[in-house]
């Protein structure tokens, strides 16, 4: 299959090139720079020079394709402003994309995130939030599942808080680069709310699984660790770093404050018995015994 892939050479879009040419398929990556380009080129893919916000490249590329995966995202989480700009083009980028395969039966798999559910973890049949500081989100890929039944295999895997590789990567890496700049490795409130993790190359494998037998308006949980505890991470952090280990404001995180310190475990129990997906890669907590002083 040749599938054109956004944001294929980040930390999770280059695992899924890898994956995917590793099980024969060809990769059509959206590249926003030469540097981009020269990395898909060297990871085996072609490269399509543009961005999410070029939308006339995204309808070329999908053209082009026999099935789309989606990841790119700005990830500028600096203001709410910036956010929702973010969310805003990757909307735009979502409904050209849709409208692109409208009708042609190719798949069309798009990242999204697992749901926060209070009191227990969440599964495959709760719905995204489609409110919040990343609500739009949540809006756009409704949409996108909704196009099942125009003609598109759309499914949606859900990434956990923290998709890590060697350490880096998602909030646990959001948490280490704070620490570094504060002095404090902190988590916020009493940090016994439970965040969700896996290793991006696992979360690769299930995009493959996803793009080559999900049914259509399907969701899908890359789920390895379905939750823990935000002071337990920050201790790893700590230790790493050298930094003492301490409670801070939600204000520390900005926009993104509210989320960071929810209680938000989450299950995979239907995605590994449906789809057969199985995490061999390390645990987070174990991951991040790479992170260096």
């Amino acid at each position: 299959m040749r599938v054109f892939i956004t944001g294929g050479t980040g930390l999770i879009g280059s695992a899924v090139v890898a994956e995917l040419l590793g099980h024969g398929h060809t990769v059509l990556a959206l590249a926003r720079s030469d540097a981009s380009a020269q990395a898909a080129k060297e990871a085996g893919a072609e490269p399509l020079l543009g961005g999410l916000a070029d939308l006339d490249v995204l309808r070329a590329g999908a053209g082009q394709a026999d099935g789309v995966i989606h990841l790119a995202f700005a990830n500028d989480f600096s203001s709410a402003e910036a956010v929702a700009k973010a969310v805003a083009e990757e909307s735009a980028a979502l409904a050209a994309l849709g409208d692109a395969l409208t009708g042609s039966e190719r798949p069309f798999v798009v990242a999204s995130g697992t749901p926060h559910v209070p009191g227990r973890a969440s599964t495959e049949n709760d719905p995204v939030p489609t409110e919040g500081p990343v609500g739009g989100r949540g809006r756009a890929v409704t949409a996108v599942l909704g196009l099942a039944a125009q003609g598109v295999r759309t499914t949606a895997v859900r990434l956990p808080r923290t998709v890590h590789n060697q350490g880096t990567g998602g909030f646990a890496g959001l948490l280490t680069g704070i620490a570094r700049q504060s002095g404090v490795s902190g988590y916020p409130g009493d940090g016994t709310q439970r965040w969700p993790a896996v290793h991006a190359l696992d979360a690769a494998v299930l995009f493959r699984l996803a793009l080559e037998t999900a049914p259509a308006g399907t969701a899908w949980h890359a789920v390895a660790d379905e939750g823990d505890r935000v002071r337990d991470i920050a201790a790893v952090i700590g230790r790493r770093l050298g930094l003492p280990v301490e409670s801070v404001p939600p204000e520390t995180y900005g926009p993104l404050g509210s989320i960071f310190a929810a209680d938000q475990p989450s299950s995979s129990a239907h995605t590994r018995r449906a789809l057969g997906w199985e995490p061999k890669h390390p645990s987070l907590l174990a991951d991040l015994e790479n992170v260096q002083p």
